[in-house]
């Protein structure tokens, strides 16, 4: 089960935006948020959680993360980004100034999301090898996605990029 320890800083924060601007990541995450309605930040931080020496998830912890994020999630971050992409192909410079502005409280809100996860996290062991950090990670991703979703293209490519991913986060 996940407690209420706030690691140093949100290392899952400066985590995400690294492993989202790895190549095909973003497109892959935001393939599975939107076909599969999965939850991009929830993704985030089950392989943070594992790559991080967090350890493991069980579907309790996974279930208290959800409950954690669920309001912010759907009252303030979806109707963010749902504006956000009903601005999109206006061709007003007005319209798309204000969609800059609507981009940055999306993402205010996503870091938001993501305190309240990162306050979940068990004190870990960082110390661990990286090959039993990174299944613990893939198992966390494994749980949150389920059997039939862990196969398709984009998990095994956020996997890939996974193992590849350089550092310590």
């Amino acid at each position: 089960m996940l407690s209420r320890h706030e690691p140093e800083g949100n290392a899952l924060w400066q985590f995400s935006l690294a492993f989202y601007a790895a190549p095909g990541v973003a497109d892959a995450l935001i393939a599975l948020q939107d076909r599969d309605g999965l939850d991009v930040n929830l993704i985030l931080f089950a392989l943070w959680l594992g790559l991080s020496g967090y350890g493991r998830l069980d579907r309790d912890a996974l279930a208290a993360a959800d409950r954690a994020i669920c309001n912010v999630r759907d009252e303030t971050v979806g109707p963010l980004r749902a504006l956000r992409r009903k601005l999109k192909n206006n061709p007003d410079p007005d319209i798309q100034r204000l969609r800059e502005g609507v981009r940055a409280l999306e993402l205010a809100a996503e870091k938001v999301v993501q305190s309240r996860l990162v306050c979940l996290a068990r004190p870990g062991d960082g110390s661990a090898p990286r090959d039993a950090r990174l299944a613990d990670a893939f198992a966390n991703f494994a749980l949150y996605l389920g059997p039939t979703r862990v196969q398709v293209g984009e998990a095994r490519l956020i996997r890939e990029a996974l193992e590849g991913f350089p550092g310590e986060h």
